[in-house]
């Protein structure tokens, strides 16, 4: 009879495998893209409210909360592709706008605690999903947005190729601990075989696909400063999303992926190295 042990690792797998099957899928076409990511804001949106709720005497409005993050996404959209002028951005405003207000009908004992939290959703979720959008989408010289799948899909690849060598150097070889206060597990040499790993990718993309969309006389070592940057700030975001978990006393962030925890559990570290990467590639065009 097969063990629990061996039902979740084959679980966990098939998981995994249907996961970088759908994201790497939908960046086959704009539309797909924005199709998932829209509705993934809105879905890791809704986990926070709920766990927010749920764990601490705070009351977030989980339904404007949430509308609220998809639809800064799909106005991040229409903006980057030329669809919407930035007065888009307007009913976003007003939501915001309304959830202050709100709490001076709702004689909560905490209201700028709820004022926090309601905010922290947009800058910690909708924010940094939105960051997908802008690698995604380029002006041309027609002032019509070019779709350049490649460097937001990079970012993913480099987080999957991090967490992967970080685990297997880890395993294998990690003695320090990172980060021990708020994740015991991981190791000073699992982040350094992670980074190894990554350098190796990049060189990859390099000279099979990524001289044509960093074509600047320097792309390999602009992706290989790419991948450490995702290295870097993923790994971040995995350790703040481990800070905010155990704040709350929980250890997953959700079950909606089986194997793999909710939403958060599965995109903690996208949301600090998208920023970063937009960050970083945005510097380098002004040198």
């Amino acid at each position: 009879m097969m063990s629990e042990k061996k039902k979740n690792l084959i679980v966990r797998s098939i998981t995994g495998v249907l996961f970088v099957a759908i994201v790497v899928t939908c960046f086959f076409t704009p539309i797909g893209m924005l199709s998932l990511f829209t509705l993934v804001t809105g879905m890791t949106t809704y986990e926070y409210c709920t766990l927010i709720n749920e764990n601490t005497e705070v009351e977030v409005n989980r339904f404007i909360t949430t509308a609220a993050s998809a639809y800064f996404f799909v106005a991040m959209a229409g903006w980057c592709t030329g669809i919407t002028p930035a007065a888009a951005f307007i009913p976003y405003l007003l939501t915001i706008v309304y959830l202050f207000i709100a709490e001076l009908f709702t004689k909560a004992a905490n209201p700028i605690s709820n004022w926090a939290y309601t905010m922290l959703a947009q800058m910690y979720i909708a924010l940094p999903f939105s960051m997908i959008v802008v690698l995604a989408f380029s002006p041309s010289s027609d002032s019509e947005a070019v779709y350049n799948y490649l460097l937001p899909l990079s970012v993913f690849i480099f987080l999957w190729v991090n967490d992967s060598g970080a685990y297997l150097t880890g395993s294998l070889f990690g003695r320090h601990k990172l980060f021990p206060r708020v994740s015991p597990g991981k190791s000073w040499e699992g982040s350094i075989g992670g980074a190894v790993f990554v350098i190796i990718a990049a060189i990859i993309i390099s000279l099979t696909l990524g001289s044509q969309e960093l074509d600047n006389g320097r792309s390999m070592l602009v992706w290989i400063g790419l991948g450490l940057i995702v290295v870097v700030f993923g790994t971040l975001g995995d350790l703040v999303e481990s800070l905010f978990k155990r704040t709350l006393g929980i250890k997953d962030s959700g079950n909606i992926l089986p194997g793999h925890g909710g939403m958060l559990d599965r995109f903690d570290s996208s949301l600090m190295a998208f920023p970063a990467a937009v960050v970083y590639l945005y510097t380098l065009s002004l040198f």
